[in-house]
C-alpha cells in the first residue's frame, strides 16, 4: 500500500522512525515534507497536502505529525474524504480503525516517543476496519 507522510517542524521528531515502520510492514512511503525541524512551517498546509494526495489516488491512507497532534488533526478533518484519528498508543490506534475506518494516523512529536509511535503505526497498518454496525456511523462522516 502507498501511505502518504507529512509533518510540521515540531513532528519531524517522529518521521524517520515512521518511515521506518511503514517500510517494516512492507509499505511504500510518499514523503511530503517537511524536511527539517528547524525551519518553522505551518500545519495546515501539510494537512492540505495529504489530503489532496489521498483525494487524487496518489497514496491510499496517510500519517500527519505535529506537536500534539491536534492542530493537524483539526485540518485535515476539514475535508470529508479524511478520518483523521490522533492516537496515543497502539489501543487507540487499533480502535480508530476498527470502529472509525480512520484512513488518516495523527501523532504528537511532543508527546510520543519513537517506540510508542511505531506502535501505533503497527497497530493502525495492520487493523481491518469492523464493519458491521459501524460503518452507518463512518457513512455520515463523508
Amino acid at each position: 500500500m502507498k501511505i502518504a507522510i507529512a509533518c510540521d517542524h515540531a513532528g519531524f521528531v517522529l518521521k524517520q522512525p515512521v518511515i521506518e515502520e511503514l517500510t517494516a510492514l512492507g509499505h511504500k512511503v510518499v514523503d511530503l515534507g517537511t524536511d527539517n525541524a528547524l525551519e518553522s512551517v505551518d500545519y495546515p498546509h501539510f494537512a492540505d497536502t495529504l489530503a489532496a494526495s489521498l483525494k487524487s489516488g496518489k497514496a491510499e491512507m496517510g500519517v500527519l505529525l505535529c506537536g500534539s497532534g491536534i492542530g493537524i488533526s483539526i485540518a485535515a478533518n476539514r475535508h470529508r474524504h479524511i478520518r483523521a484519528a490522533l492516537c496515543h498508543n497502539a489501543n487507540t490506534a487499533t480502535l480508530s480503525r476498527l470502529h472509525n475506518n480512520a484512513n488518516v494516523l495523527v501523532m504528537g512529536g511532543r508527546i510520543l516517543d519513537a517506540k510508542t509511535a511505531r506502535a501505533c503505526v503497527r497497530a493502525f497498518f495492520t487493523t481491518a476496519f469492523e464493519g458491521g454496525r459501524h460503518q452507518r456511523r463512518v457513512d455520515q462522516l463523508s
